[in-house]
């Protein structure tokens, strides 16, 4: 058995172990403190104070996720809301344009926190972002109470 790889094999592998590794992790905002919303119509959340962002599959202008690699990944939110009696706190997951879960929750006063995740298996180019639920807020501070983040398990 022939054991010996040439330098153009191990560049491959490192190359496709390097593109296996996707891993992010945001909170809201990225500096200020206050509440997002509450807007009559659901509305896309951008994430902007990145704790990391490994294999840069998430934008931070955009807020989109967009998988580099086919496989299996995870998404979770936290979510934190000013308690309010008519506005609830609440966002949902979204994969390519369809909603997958909610994170919601509804106390009249003080703050509430509420969460949700999935594991969903992604094709290269899938799209994974966060909306503010309609008419309802969340909030987030220099605490960073309202995050996203989004893990690549194995690849498929």
């Amino acid at each position: 058995m022939n054991l010996n790889l040439t330098v153009s094999q191990v560049g491959e592998l490192r190359r496709e172990r390097e593109e296996r590794r996707v891993s992010f992790s945001a909170a809201l905002l990225a500096s200020g403190g206050g509440n997002t919303g509450p807007s009559s119509v659901a509305t896309p959340l951008v994430y902007r104070h990145i704790f990391t962002n490994v294999g840069n599959a998430y934008n931070p202008n955009t807020g989109v996720f967009t998988a580099p690699v086919r496989g299996v990944y995870n998404f979770v939110l936290f979510v934190l809301g000013a308690g309010h009696a008519s506005i609830p706190t609440g966002v949902t997951l979204h994969k390519n344009g369809e909603h997958v879960v909610i994170a919601w929750s509804n106390q009249p006063s003080r703050y509430d926190a509420t969460s949700n995740g999935a594991s969903l298996l992604l094709e290269v180019g899938d799209v994974v972002y966060v909306k503010l639920w309609p008419n309802s807020w969340v909030h987030d501070d220099h605490n960073h109470h309202t995050t996203f983040s989004g893990h690549l398990l194995f690849p498929m």
